[in-house]
């Protein structure tokens, strides 16, 4: 997850720019985007992705439902649309991916919610999850994210360069699959 750097192939993008330009935090402006039913869900996630992680974690998804409880009235994140529910997943997988149970149960949620079978909240869905197997089974790693990128039924809603980012990292752990 960390080393899929999504937002390589929306770095043209002036709202990727920004994002790469905060330090690593979230700002009211990039939050107004991720909240923007208008901005398609391939460039919420390339704006997350272009936040980065740090090891020693960070606060942004936090600070993200702080906002959404504000803006939006929100009493319980699992209220959310999936769009907003697999950006708050991702922000929180990012702010600290060495724990991400309760990332990958968000970011199901977003999949359960996912009315329009957008392949990037399926794809990163499984990021996420593959985030948790890596501890365990590379060979795991490699077949959930084939998964996705088999599956024909879901909108292909992201960039090819950007698919073609994710599956030149991912792809590696091929190799541990017998």
């Amino acid at each position: 997850m960390t080393s899929t750097n999504i937002s390589e192939a929306y770095k043209d993008s002036e709202i990727i720019q920004l994002a790469s330009k905060t330090g690593g935090s979230l700002t009211i402006e990039l939050m107004n985007y991720l909240t923007d039913t208008k901005n398609p869900i391939e460039m919420k996630i390339a704006l997350i992705n272009a936040l980065g992680w740090d090891i020693d974690g960070k606060n942004n998804s936090t600070q993200f439902y702080e906002y959404l409880k504000v803006k939006n009235n929100l009493k319980d994140i699992n209220e959310a649309s999936a769009e907003i529910l697999i950006c708050y997943a991702y922000l929180k997988a990012m702010d600290n991916y060495f724990d991400v149970d309760d990332a990958i149960k968000y970011a199901q949620k977003a999949k359960s919610k996912n009315y329009k079978n957008s392949y990037t909240i399926n794809i990163i869905c499984v990021l996420i999850e593959d985030q948790k197997a890596m501890d365990s089974d590379w060979c795991e790693v490699y077949k959930l994210t084939n998964n996705v990128r088999v599956n024909n039924l879901l909108n292909k809603d992201m960039k090819e360069d950007a698919i073609n980012i994710i599956f030149g990292y991912m792809d590696l752990y091929k190799d541990n699959c017998k």
